[in-house]
């Protein structure tokens, strides 16, 4: 479409949450708290998978990359949120816009990816133990895992694209923290029913599809477990998968209240309490998660922790 002398927006402005000023700077600063515990909890994962030759593994890979992408999952959003809690103007330029959209959705699609290839490892780990270490190898994950990166940073492109295309002549205010399809197309001068519904379709098929392989999994893997004849060995392996089920449940049951109908069938406020779920809340709890119900990776966090303060003393 042609769109000379019809789109005249430059900029958008992310109302983000709107309130007093008082209330502002007091979500600014339980923002800013809850964005650098992220970033200290998934950092410390990272650096204890590198640091810690007992856990160069292929489960902790994953949980590694996994704990590096929630890194750069609330990069996409919690900064710029953070600037216009303090922002008169809370405006994002057009491109800015977009290409937020682009890096936040191929994030949250990768997790979508990483999330059914860790269920995998564990399936081949719990149901196949004696052939799983020549399966699962260190080479074969790390090219498991950046096929997952490339193919997620390939979904969204044409999407866009199209979504670019539509003339926007005002008004250029989007109720949310975040430029997501839904607010943007509401902004749209003309109706694009089409690009919506290919949206939702698009969303719809990579959760479904990527969810249906980790309950299937799961369901392998549980019935292997209950056919473990000592106790102890099934609470390990019940402790293992509980933590990744714990985040599959958190992650998808949040995408599937945004993404699976239309976008703009949900109001402003509940687009805006979930997506801050499972954009900021999630990777804020995924440490936890792991490091608390994983005894090696407690043993290499205090390991890490033992180090550091040696280094400090001398």
């Amino acid at each position: 479409m042609n769109r000379s002398g019809v789109s005249t927006v430059t900029e958008f402005i992310l109302l983000s949450f709107p309130c007093s000023r008082e209330v502002q700077v007091i979500l600014f600063m339980l923002f800013l708290v809850s964005y650098i515990l992220t970033l200290m909890g998934n950092g410390a994962i990272v650096c204890a998978v590198k640091l810690d030759c007992r856990l160069h593994t292929p489960m902790y890979i994953l949980l590694a990359n996994f704990s590096f992408l929630e890194i750069c999952y609330i990069n996409t959003t919690v900064p710029n949120m953070l600037k216009n809690f303090l922002s008169e103007t809370k405006t994002i330029s057009f491109m800015a816009c977009f290409f937020q959209f682009y890096f936040f959705f191929s994030m949250g699609t990768t997790e979508t990816f990483l999330l059914p290839l860790m269920a995998f490892d564990r399936y081949l780990a719990i149901c196949q133990p004696l052939h799983y270490p020549v399966i699962m190898n260190n080479h074969l994950c790390m090219n498991l895992v950046a096929l997952c990166w490339v193919t997620a940073f390939l979904c969204y492109p044409i999407p866009i694209y199209f979504i670019t295309q539509l003339p926007f002549c005002g008004p250029n205010t989007i109720d949310h923290f975040v430029c997501d399809p839904g607010p943007l197309l509401a902004l749209s001068c003309i109706p694009a029913p089409g690009i919506e519904l290919s949206c939702s379709i698009l969303s719809s098929i990579i959760i479904f599809i990527t969810l249906f392989f980790i309950l299937g999994s799961y369901t392998l893997v549980l019935r292997a477990v209950l056919r473990v004849p000592s106790a102890a060995g099934r609470r390990k392996a019940f402790s293992t998968c509980g933590s990744h089920l714990a985040v599959v449940s958190l992650f998808y049951g949040t995408l599937m209240v945004m993404y699976i109908s239309p976008t703009s069938g949900n109001p402003g406020g509940i687009q805006k309490i979930v997506t801050l779920f499972y954009s900021s809340v999630t990777p804020l709890i995924n440490p936890l998660i792991y490091s608390l119900r994983n005894k090696d990776m407690k043993a290499a966090l205090r390991k890490i922790r033992m180090c550091t303060g040696i280094s400090q003393s001398k």
